[in-house]
């Protein structure tokens, strides 16, 4: 306020100072319209005395105008101009018992002599009149901002509010929460962004709930049976050199079933937090399916499966070979549980220009449409279509998926009703991967 003050008296010192040159270079015939011209547009007073030493005023009746007055302590400052060798002197006049404050200037013109005064009190009431006007501008916007922020704060903290309420229950186990959205851009994305969320969480513990059943059957199960044969073989067949083989069997078999579904719940469990790294080699693929391929020799000769290869003699590539063996393994295993009739599976390696086609199919029902999408998850099994069990534990596809995708390896399955599926994916060759 103080500077606004300053500024305004600066300007109107400036003014004056401005009159006062111009009213210097005016000539005897300009000067008389010149001054009259001067009191109709400002708010002054001026006396003029010539060279006989006659006197003229303009507008000495203004308010405050002490020009022409019988006032010795003006006169004494009247004088002190006249007398003065500059041609254009000014003397800032104040009053600290009415706080007011006047400018009186004196000019020396081409035929006399001029007094010119204002007051400069006008600054303050105008000071007063806008440091009032300010202050009830200034109450009007500290209510209205007040107004507003409330206005505000309730939009913003209502939806807030309740996404942390909402965000709560979400925490507590609570899967049905919806996140609303109310129209502000970030609190709409965060909305959808909790929703998502939401439903992430609410798969995950749908897995985690299919996980402890499917892992507490499977453990049950192999259990229940050599439990049952170890009894079996302690109290009754003990004796039976025969029967006792053939109880130890089933117990080795499913020792072994266990093996490998503790073995596959740790794979998966290494890929999915990414700490199994990749031991990457040069191999030939060929000899690695014809190795993975005596394992089910026995299914062949006593149950009568049927397993067509097709490949090249040289399949040189580039990857984790026990990871990638396990692919294999997995995707054969899973095509003998579920081929058709004909008990038929087929392995058809085909070469690209950058690489490696493999292709295992069987000649099952098919997968239905909608359920393709899931046949990656853990423990997802297509029942109707499933024929037997080769030491399976429903993990082999989902670790299929975390290897392929370790080795960005591209991959898929297709399918027809009644004509079987093809579980596939691409693998570059030796000299397409930059070592």
């Amino acid at each position: 306020m103080l500077f606004s003050k300053y500024l305004y008296e600066k300007y109107q010192i400036n003014d004056m100072e401005s009159i006062a040159e111009e009213i210097h270079k005016k000539d005897a015939y300009e000067l008389h319209s010149y001054l009259k011209n001067v009191v109709y547009n400002n708010s002054v007073c001026i006396e003029y005395i010539d060279v006989y030493g006659r006197t003229k005023l303009y507008n000495d009746a203004s308010t405050g105008c002490l020009l022409g007055r019988d006032n010795s302590e003006i006169n004494k400052y009247m004088n002190d101009l006249y007398y003065s060798d500059e041609e254009i002197k000014a003397i800032k006049l104040v009053n600290e018992d009415y706080e007011s404050s006047a400018l009186l200037y004196g000019i020396q013109v081409e035929d006399g002599y001029v007094f010119l005064f204002t007051m400069l009190s006008n600054v303050n009431k105008n000071y007063t009149l806008i440091s009032r006007q300010l202050i009830y501008i200034t109450i009007v916007i500290i209510i209205f901002a007040v107004i507003i922020s409330l206005f505000l704060a309730k939009v913003l903290s209502e939806p807030i509010v309740d996404i942390t309420e909402k965000s709560k229950q979400l925490a507590g186990g609570n899967y049905n929460v919806e996140f609303n959205k109310n129209g502000i851009k970030e609190i709409d994305e965060l909305a959808d962004t909790l929703n998502y969320l939401e439903s992430e969480v609410s798969k995950t513990d749908q897995y985690r709930r299919d996980l402890m059943a499917n892992v507490s059957h499977d453990l049950k199960t192999p259990l229940t049976m050599i439990k049952a044969y170890a009894e079996m073989v302690r109290d009754i067949t003990y004796k039976d050199k025969e029967k006792r083989e053939e109880n130890l069997n089933v117990i080795i078999e499913e020792t072994d079933r266990l093996n490998v579904l503790v073995s596959d719940i740790l794979t998966l469990s290494k890929l999915q937090a990414n700490s199994d790294t990749l031991e990457i080699e040069t191999f030939d693929l060929n000899k690695e399916i014809k190795d993975i391929l005596k394992r089910y020799s026995y299914l062949e000769d006593a149950e009568g499966y049927i397993i067509e290869v097709n490949m090249p003699e040289e399949i040189i590539i580039r990857a984790d070979r026990n990871k990638i063996n396990q692919v294999i393994y997995n995707l054969v295993n899973n095509a003998l549980n579920y081929t058709g009739d004909d008990k038929k599976v087929f392995i058809n390696v085909k070469e690209e220009k950058k690489f490696y086609l493999v292709e295992i199919k069987d000649t099952g029902k098919g997968i239905d449409k909608d359920k393709i999408e899931h046949i990656w998850e853990k423990y997802y099994k297509n029942e109707k279509n499933h024929k037997r069990n080769v030491v399976g534990t429903g993990l082999g596809l989902s670790i299929v998926k975390n290897i392929l995708e370790c080795h960005n390896f591209e991959y898929g399955v297709k399918s027809k009703k009644n004509e079987g599926t093809i579980f596939y994916f691409k693998v570059s060759k030796a000299n397409n991967v930059k070592k």
